[in-house]
C-alpha cells in the first residue's frame, strides 16, 4: 500500500505537465517568450491569428505583428503590502524575421509601466511594443 501512493501521485502530477515543445524548424524563425519582473509572458497572436500555445512563436521569415499577454505585481502607495496583479496585451511589430534565427521576446516592467522588447540572437535590441493595452 505504501509504494501505491508514490505512484499514483506520480501518475497525478505527469498528467498536468505541458507537452513538449515541437522541434524547431529551420525554415521558420523562433521566439522565445522571457521575463524577469512579471509573473506570466505568453504569445497570443501571431497576425492577429489566435495561438494554440502560448509557450513560443515559431514564425516564417519576412514580416510579422507578434501579440503577448504580459502580467505583473503592481504595488504603490497606501496599497504597498496589497498587491494588484496586472495584465497587458503588447503587440510588436517585426519587418525582417529571418529563417533559422532565434529571437527573444522579453516583457519587462519598471514601476507600474509594462515594456516589451525583441532580442536578435546576438542579444540586440530589434524591436519593441508600439501599442499596450492594459487591465487591472
Amino acid at each position: 500500500m505504501r509504494h501505491l501512493l508514490p505512484l499514483s501521485l506520480v501518475s497525478l502530477l505527469s498528467a498536468c505537465t505541458l507537452p513538449p515543445l515541437p522541434p524547431e524548424n529551420p525554415q521558420m524563425a523562433w521566439i522565445d517568450l522571457y521575463t524577469q519582473t512579471g509573473r506570466l509572458v505568453m504569445a497570443e497572436r501571431l497576425d492577429g491569428k489566435r495561438l494554440d500555445d502560448g509557450r513560443y512563436f515559431q514564425v516564417t521569415p519576412g514580416p510579422h505583428t507578434l501579440l503577448i499577454r504580459f502580467d505583473y505585481e503592481v504595488t504603490w502607495g497606501a496599497r504597498w503590502n496589497d498587491p494588484q496583479y496586472r495584465t497587458c496585451y503588447m503587440r510588436v511589430e517585426y519587418p525582417d524575421f529571418k529563417a533559422g534565427q532565434r529571437y527573444r521576446l522579453e516583457g519587462w516592467v519598471l514601476g507600474i509601466s509594462p515594456e516589451a522588447r525583441l532580442h536578435d540572437a546576438s542579444g540586440a535590441i530589434v524591436g519593441d511594443d508600439n501599442q499596450q493595452s492594459c487591465l487591472y
